[in-house]
Formats: C-alpha cells, sequence, structure tokens
C-alpha cells in the first residue's frame, strides 16, 4: 500500500534567531529526533533549569564555556535518550540535536563543541555538597529531593481526595570496589539497597543506601519528609502507606498512627501467626483438593509481638491452599471495616503494590538507575538523580 507523506512542517520552539522545523523532506536524518519532543516537554515543566537550579557554581563565569544548566540537561536527556556512559558525550557534544536542547547551536570559543564533552560531565558527577579547590560545583541535597515532591504535587491539577505511597527496597548489584559496598545473603551479591518512594507512576524519592542495613532503615525519616511537604500543599488529603513485610516495623507504624496516616504492610508470617488459621487452612485444603483449584479463605485478627510492637493492631491473614500445598500471607493495617473487608484489602489494596516494582524495572532497566559504577557513595547517589529525573522527565 502506497505511504501517504505529509508535506506539513513541525514548528518547534526558536534557537536564538534560528527556527526549529521538522520537515519530511529527506536530508540529513537523526535517530534522536525524539528529542525535540523531550525538550518541549521540559520546557512545559521546567525540570532542568530547577533541578540545575540545586546545584551551586563556584567557577569563574568568564572561563565557563558549558553552564550547569546545559551540563544537567545533556546527562538528563542523554540517559533518556539510551546513553547512559559518558563516553557517549564524546560524540553527541557534535550532536545538533543535543546542541538544540541545550539552546546553544555554537560554542563561544575555537574549536569547542556547542555541549560538553565526557571529562566536564565527570566533574558535574563527582560534586560535592560543599564546594572545594578541586570540585567547584555543588549540590544542594535537600533541595534535589524536595524537587522530586514538587513536581509530583505540580503534576494534579488539583488536591486527590487520598493518595498511597509505596515504598520498596530493592538490590542494585555492584561488579567494582564502589564505596559502602557490601554482600547481602538475600539478593546473593554485592550491592547497594536504593529505597523507592512512589504514587502510582510518579516518582517521589529514589535514595542510595548500602546493603548492610535492614531493609527499612533510614524509610521513616524520608516518608515523614515527603509527608511533611504533601501535607503543606494538601492538608486535607488522606495518606495511606503501602509496602511489603520488610517495612512492617513498630516506630514506623507508631509514627503513622501520631501524625494520621494510614499503613497496609505486609507481616511476615511465623508459626504463631500460622497456627491462628490453622481451621481456615484446612478448609481451604479440602476445597483445593475437591475443584482442583487454589481456595483461599480470609480472617481478622487482633494482634500483637510478644515484644517488638507497642499496641495491637488490625491483621488480615489469607489462609490459602495451593499446588497442594498451604500458602499462608499475613497484611498489618490501620484501615478499618469502612474501608473494606479483609479479601478486599488483601486482593484489591495490598496486592496492588505489584505495580511499583514495574516502575522500578523502567528506572533500572530501561533508564540505568543502576549504573552506579563509580568510585563514591555520593557520586553513585546523584547518577541515581539523573536517572531518577530522567523518569520523571518521560513520565
Amino acid at each position: 500500500m502506497p505511504t501517504e507523506c505529509s508535506a506539513e512542517l513541525f514548528k518547534f520552539a526558536a534557537v536564538g534567531s534560528r527556527s526549529v522545523v521538522a520537515g519530511f523532506d529527506g536530508g540529513a536524518i537523526t535517530s534522536d529526533a525524539g528529542a525535540l519532543l523531550l525538550g518541549a516537554t521540559d520546557r512545559a515543566i521546567r525540570l532542568v533549569g530547577r533541578f540545575a537550579g540545586c546545584f551551586v557554581d563556584r567557577r569563574r563565569p568568564e572561563q565557563v564555556e558549558h553552564s550547569v544548566s546545559t551540563l544537567v540537561g545533556q546527562r538528563i536527556f542523554g540517559i533518556a535518550l539510551g546513553y547512559e556512559d559518558l563516553n557517549d558525550h564524546d560524540e553527541l557534544r557534535h550532536d545538533p540535536v543535543m546542541a538544540m536542547l541545550a539552546g546553544k547551536l555554537e560554542a563561544r570559543r575555537a574549536n569547542c563543541a556547542p555541549v560538553a564533552g565526557k571529562s566536564t560531565l565527570n566533574r558535574l558527577e563527582l560534586s560535592r555538597e560543599e564546594a572545594t579547590r578541586y570540585h567547584k560545583i555543588a549540590h544542594d541535597t535537600a533541595a534535589i529531593e524536595g524537587l522530586f515532591v514538587t513536581l509530583f504535587l505540580e503534576a494534579h491539577k488539583k488536591a486527590p481526595r487520598e493518595i498511597i505511597l509505596d515504598l520498596d527496597a530493592t538490590d542494585d548489584p555492584l561488579h567494582g570496589h564502589q564505596e559502602e559496598r557490601f554482600f547481602h545473603g538475600y539478593y546473593d551479591c554485592y550491592c547497594y539497597l536504593p529505597l523507592y518512594v512512589f504514587c502510582g507512576r510518579h516518582l517521589l524519592a529514589a535514595k542510595l543506601r548500602p546493603a548492610n542495613i535492614d531493609g527499612a532503615a533510614g524509610a521513616l525519616e524520608e516518608i515523614a519528609r515527603i509527608v511533611a511537604q504533601i501535607r503543606a500543599r494538601w492538608p486535607l488529603v488522606r495518606i495511606i502507606l503501602r509496602a511489603d513485610s520488610g517495612f512492617a516495623r513498630d516506630a514506623m507504624m507508631a509514627w503513622c498512627e501520631a501524625s494520621g496516616v494510614d499503613f497496609i504492610f505486609g507481616l511476615a508470617r511465623n508459626v504463631r501467626l500460622t497456627r491462628t488459621i490453622g481451621a481456615e487452612l484446612v478448609e481451604a485444603r479440602d476445597e483445593s483438593r475437591m475443584t482442583g483449584r487454589p481456595a483461599r479463605r480470609f480472617k481478622e485478627l487482633t494482634w500483637s509481638t510478644r515484644k517488638s510492637w507497642s499496641r495491637e493492631r488490625r491483621v488480615i491473614a489469607k489462609a490459602e491452599w495451593t499446588k497442594d500445598e498451604a500458602n499462608p500471607r499475613f497484611i498489618v493495617t490501620s484501615l478499618t471495616a469502612a474501608d473494606g473487608d479483609g479479601r478486599r484489602l488483601y486482593e484489591e489494596v495490598y496486592c496492588a503494590r505489584g505495580e511499583m516494582e514495574n516502575r522500578i524495572k523502567e528506572c533500572q532497566i530501561d533508564l540505568f538507575a543502576d549504573r552506579t559504577s563509580t568510585a563514591t557513595m555520593k557520586a553513585n547517589q546523584l547518577r541515581l538523580w539523573f536517572a531518577s529525573m530522567a523518569y520523571v522527565l518521560l513520565d
């Protein structure tokens, strides 16, 4: 079937005195033309400029060819386009598309590309929280962390009635001798243990952590910071925390109860818990053997541990028999009967947290958030933020 081509031109924002148009009449073709749409998105939400504002540049202005905004944008756009390595930018610095995204088609100095190469970008990644004689660019950690939440808030035209914040820790395998590198028994490798916080598809936090800690370490501080920022803008919104059993810590639940934040967490099973649903497991077993299909029953408990919890809490037990064996599962929650019975809270509310794992995969696999191969923890955290900003831009 013959292709119907359109001769109409698509116009983009001008760069200086030059107009930028997309045509279909052949000529020089780039495989990264989609970057122009990323540029249009960035102009709408001002992501690159505000992220660059989280950095302090102590270089001499008269000697600076590539501004921090250019460097930050170059790194974010490069990751979004699939160029995860700094080495890629030794070629990309001559790419007219990258120059257009930077709003700078020519360098001021002779024999200099419009945008930066790998060495300049490497100095950006090695920036510290305080500028030094040898590290002229510094970054503000608190400002960067706050920007993720600000972008989330601005993505809504009006305050929602209710939001669910998903927390999860995942492995970031390491293949060198990076700072804070430790072996993790569960993941069976040397790795970092980053903490992610999402609300639906929106990324609110990506914090790099060593692997020799509890999976919930630092989560309470992150959640307290995020909740405070959200409530400053949306004071009436209902907030629910959702996470697996690794976050079902008494300190976290007690803070939620004191702060008016609801929670629904997985709860690790043990012999004492499993014993409470013995009758339900027998019923599920009999039904499964009769029908040849998995069977489940739900039971609600008012439960407390013997030592680690400060009070009794609502626990929902799933007594399931599948593949001719018991598969008991438990969750602990502050949600009440008005929010739903045990089955609904488990199957429709708690199990929906699995979607967050897909968002983490998008960050790590598609946008190289696990490319933490620099020597220091701070530089690898900055790399994680660059990848995370690329995710926000694409989202």
